[in-house]
């Protein structure tokens, strides 16, 4: 399996963090974790969250083996496993098997009845990466991290997410300037698809227009999207 390959390494110095070099695990550890994690202890202010509408509370459904299937077709075989190294071509051949679904199915259902999620789902690795095409790779900062974690929690937290996105879409719970990551609006400028994303886009660069500023920073991407849509387009 081409994830078990030796990788070639980087020709590289020694990592520096605050001036000096990390010669051993454990102030290279020091240096990496500082340098991704700086966010650890920043407290939030949650009182944001009492300006929002409230909405009448959903009834929230047992999953259905749709789902599942749904979500776990769009996975790539080729992605990297977790801890316990079952990768999606493996999952996928178990989801096959009705019993088996029928399970999994059950102990995502547990998991919203109980309120909790097993430890196994949380079970993690962390691995370092190097960002392509740097000068110099002597910094933390040109690494960045990827978080491995089982697969199975990775199939229920795909359905889940699923299975928000539909239904806060759907009952217009977004704010009109959430623009990412909506699936069920579309799939283009950073989720929103076809010309609904461009005509999104196209109002608010309008708007700020009208009021003297000039923006550009969509021009390209409106561009490639005109194109891709192979119909007329305008771009301010």
């Amino acid at each position: 399996m081409n994830w078990i390959k030796r990788h070639k390494l980087l020709a590289i110095k020694a990592i520096k963090y605050d001036g000096h070099p990390c010669l051993s695990p454990e102030s290279l550890w020091d240096a990496l974790h500082s340098t991704f994690n700086t966010a650890l202890n920043h407290q939030v202010d949650l009182n944001i969250l009492n300006e929002i509408e409230h909405k009448p509370s959903l009834q929230w459904f047992p999953f259905s083996k749709e789902e599942f299937k749904q979500a776990i077709s769009n996975c790539n075989n080729s992605s990297v496993p977790g801890p316990d190294k079952l990768t999606w071509r493996h999952l996928k051949s178990i989801v096959n098997q009705d019993d088996c679904l029928i399970n999994i199915i059950n102990i995502a259902n547990s998991c919203f009845e109980l309120g909790h999620w097993p430890n196994y789902f949380k079970y993690s690795f962390t691995i370092i990466i190097s960002k392509p095409n740097k000068m110099s790779y002597d910094q933390p900062k040109v690494f960045r991290p990827i978080v491995l974690l089982n697969t199975l929690g990775k199939l229920i937290e795909k359905v889940i997410a699923e299975r928000l996105q539909f239904t806060v879409t759907s009952n217009d719970f977004i704010h009109p300037s959430q623009l990412g990551g909506l699936k069920f609006e579309g799939a283009g400028i950073k989720g929103l698809s076809g010309w609904t994303g461009l005509s999104v886009v196209t109002r608010l660069i309008t708007v700020q227009v009208h009021h003297g500023c000039w923006c550009s920073a969509y021009s390209h991407h409106l561009v490639r999207m005109g194109q891709r849509q192979n119909d007329k387009y305008s771009c301010i």
